[in-house]
């Protein structure tokens, strides 16, 4: 397993076009770039505890709203509250099983790491150091402030379709995407047999999850980022898994 992780590392910086980083007299570079940890923190932003192989909380987050229809660990995933589309009560969660009435990100784009962390920390959100350690916060801050995008951009509100070159976006998948999802989309199925969820479902049905997840990475797995790409290469990718088998 090392080995293949190796592998993929390595297939991926070709791939983006990036070398491995070294320093000039050819040390290893230990500094982490800020598309790493950009990509980092938006999985923290997705479901956190996953990606430090932590626990999922057991109670319902205490500011989490009363009319909301969810509870335990879901009510602790930031995306929960605010959206795949960053745009909370404004955006795809104004109506449905995941309405909570709370306002999105969007306005915090821009805004100093610094701020953004101390908010998170602090009430109403009130993440501790226990539960999200520093280094773990940081990164979810840069991503909030450097990181999400305007999604109304690249995917139709209306329509769900993403606004991309479905040819290039074939391009994409079937080099790369396709290796542990399969040509077909079909090779893992998120849920059951009698109501299977494969990449060709999320991408029709919640755009704006598919898109996060194609430039951050899936919590807890060796899926790559592919955020180092243009971000239209991953609505492409998205517009083209678009046209993927539900079922």
């Amino acid at each position: 397993m090392r080995r293949s992780v190796t592998f993929i590392s390595i297939m991926f910086s070709a791939l983006l076009g990036a070398p491995l980083a070294s320093h000039a007299d050819g040390n290893p570079a230990k500094a982490e770039t800020d598309s790493f940890a950009i990509a980092r923190g938006g999985q923290y932003y997705d479901k956190w505890w996953a990606v430090i192989d932590a626990d999922a909380p057991g109670q319902t987050h205490a500011a989490y709203p009363a009319t909301g229809k969810k509870q335990g660990a879901a009510t602790w995933r930031c995306k929960e509250c605010h959206g795949w589309d960053y745009n909370g009560a404004d955006g795809a969660y104004a109506t449905g099983s995941h309405a909570t009435g709370i306002k999105g990100i969007r306005v915090m784009a821009g805004v100093a790491p610094k701020v953004i962390a101390k908010i998170i920390r602090t009430k109403p959100h009130n993440y501790s150091k226990a539960l999200l350690p520093d280094k773990a916060l940081a990164k979810l801050a840069l991503f909030v402030s450097k990181g999400q995008i305007d999604m109304a951009r690249f995917i139709d509100s209306r329509t769900k379709k993403a606004k991309g070159d479905r040819g290039r976006g074939a391009r994409f998948y079937q080099t790369v995407c396709a290796n542990c999802h399969g040509f077909d989309g079909k090779k893992i199925n998120f849920k059951t047999e009698k109501e299977p969820e494969f990449i060709g479902t999320i991408a029709q049905e919640n755009p704006w999850e598919f898109l996060h997840k194609v430039r951050h990475g899936q919590p807890g797995q060796v899926m790559p980022a592919l955020i180092a790409l243009d971000v239209q290469d991953a609505v492409d990718i998205t517009a083209y898994a678009q046209t993927l088998s539900v079922k």
